[in-house]
């Protein structure tokens, strides 16, 4: 199986079991930067680490600190390992691209329809440097 993508934010290919989220997220307080765990209570995903998994987005909730939230997930070394959006989200990707202007390895952030998430649910993924998606060996 493998899915063709658009290339949002380029950044190093990467490999990891797909973390597909139900809902949006907010990273400003969804998401210890610290441990790259997803700290709302009240998502579905609760408990789940973003860390070195290829996260998938199926939306976010709006807020201008989420960029910060993600730089900071990438200088601890608790970024995803890749990150999977059905739509982009200019903020959020603001993080990973002021963490590459930093000099900082930094995931990718590719495109794809939300339709084939769930293909890719519980299963390795990696994401190539073209980004495409293909289950990992």
């Amino acid at each position: 199986m493998s899915a063709a993508t658009e290339i949002l934010v380029p950044g190093k290919a990467g490999e990891g079991e797909a973390l597909v989220l139900t809902a949006p997220i907010s990273f400003w307080g969804g998401v210890d930067p610290r441990s790259g765990r997803i700290a709302d209570i009240r998502h579905p995903q609760h408990g789940e680490t973003v860390s070195g998994r290829v996260l998938f987005l199926p939306g976010t909730i709006g807020s201008s600190s989420a960029s910060a939230v993600l730089l900071e997930l990438v200088r601890n070394g608790r970024a995803p390992a890749a990150l999977v959006l059905h739509e982009p989200d200019a903020i959020l990707l603001l993080g990973l691209i002021v963490a590459r202007e930093m000099g900082w390895e930094t995931p990718m952030a590719v495109r794809l329809g939300r339709d084939v998430f769930d293909t890719f649910r519980g299963i390795s993924v990696n994401v190539a440097e073209d980004g495409a998606l293909t289950v990992a060996a």
